[in-house]
């Protein structure tokens, strides 16, 4: 009978530096995202008077909000995301897990995000990582992308009386009934309706302003589905300036124009490169459709976040309520910015490399 091999001095190691080789994208997070500057908004979790010291200590928040990067990162339940820690150790590794530490379950991992929830973190946590990305000299210069992408839930099975309740802002009376407590549970009564294209839509919207040059989001808004577009466009805006006193020019397709928006544009002295739309009786001229081909080529860069998020499964999630879609659809946001930075690093590198290369190639001797 074969013996079984007894684990070696150097396995975890070996084991870590295959997987590094074959391209573990966690280890492109943990070497540029600083985790610990998200530390000092992140401890406000805890920040409640335990009744006693007895019981197991909290876990640690830093360690948790990896655990929420990693689970909207591969699209994973709370239930998956306990099991994956435990049986990944690609996953362990990017956690600075060891065999013998205490994993978060599926409970903890839910008591957490909706503690973010509670005292609104998402959007401070985004706010920090934009530091993070000044810092490293990702400032948004170029032009500003605004464009919406939607975010489905479990379609619901409703009447079309409760629909309409819902609409109102009512809650169906039969809902509220003792026996009804578990099924008004499961009731999003915040997600919407919407046809876009001969297409139905049910859930929520994420509205992003993503920067020309980098791809990166620079803010966004979750709303539910039926809100038009329009309607959170100006919050989206930035309007910091420059030295010399410009302003981003905006970039978006025809579902943003107007004339009352066109005229907004122009009072903070914004560049509008936003695509126009013909009219009943007044089609698009050939100068006017040339000149939206202009505008989307640079407006379409931004389906490639939402086409990123895509890969991610984030334009689907499963929670109850607009509260808990922005902490989700935040997070998403999050993610994508930092897995972006790991991919513009990469990027940058590359391009200094094949600049040294060619610079040898012009300085070396011609041979004759």
């Amino acid at each position: 009978m074969k013996q079984p091999r007894q684990p070696g001095l150097f396995d975890v190691e070996e084991r870590a530096a295959q997987l590094t080789e074959m391209g573990d994208p966690l280890v492109g997070l943990n070497a540029r995202i600083d985790w610990e500057a998200f530390r000092p908004d992140l401890n406000r979790v805890h920040e409640k008077a335990r009744k006693s010291r007895a019981g197991a200590k909290p876990i640690d928040v830093v360690l948790m909000f990896k655990v929420l990067m990693l689970q909207q990162l591969h699209n994973l339940s709370d239930d998956r995301i306990e099991y994956q820690i435990r049986d990944r150790f690609s996953f362990m590794r990017f956690l600075g897990l060891q065999l013998e530490d205490r994993v978060p379950d599926a409970k903890t991992v839910w008591l957490f995000r909706d503690r973010l929830k509670a005292l609104s973190l998402v959007e401070v946590l985004f706010a920090r990582f934009h530091e993070q990305l000044a810092n490293q000299g990702y400032v948004a210069r170029a032009g500003q992308m605004v464009d919406a992408t939607f975010v489905e839930v479990p379609r619901q099975r409703n009447t079309r009386e409760e629909n309409a309740l819902l609409k109102a802002g009512e809650v169906p009376e039969a809902w509220s009934e003792p026996e009804a407590k578990a099924k008004r549970c499961q009731k999003d009564t915040d997600a919407r309706w919407t046809k876009k294209n001969q297409e139905r839509h049910y859930g929520y919207k994420n509205h992003i302003n993503a920067d020309q040059q980098h791809k990166l989001i620079q803010s966004y808004a979750v709303t539910a589905a039926s809100v038009h577009d329009s309607q959170v466009f100006d919050e989206l805006l930035d309007q910091t300036e420059d030295k010399a006193g410009n302003k981003r020019a905006v970039y978006a397709d025809s579902a943003y124009r107007s004339e009352a928006q066109q005229q907004r544009l122009a009072d903070t002295r914004m560049d509008s490169h936003i695509c126009e739309k013909g009219t009943r009786g007044k089609p698009l001229t050939e100068e006017q459709k040339e000149s939206n081909r202009t505008k989307s080529k640079v407006r379409s860069r931004v389906e490639h976040v939402f086409g990123a998020q895509t890969q991610m499964g984030g334009h689907l999630v499963r929670t109850v309520g607009l509260q808990r879609a922005k902490v989700k659809i935040g997070l998403m946001n999050l993610i994508y910015n930092m897995m972006r930075l790991v991919q513009l690093f990469k990027l940058d590198v590359k391009t200094v490399k094949q600049g040294l290369m060619d610079s040898h190639r012009e300085a070396a001797p011609v041979v004759a």
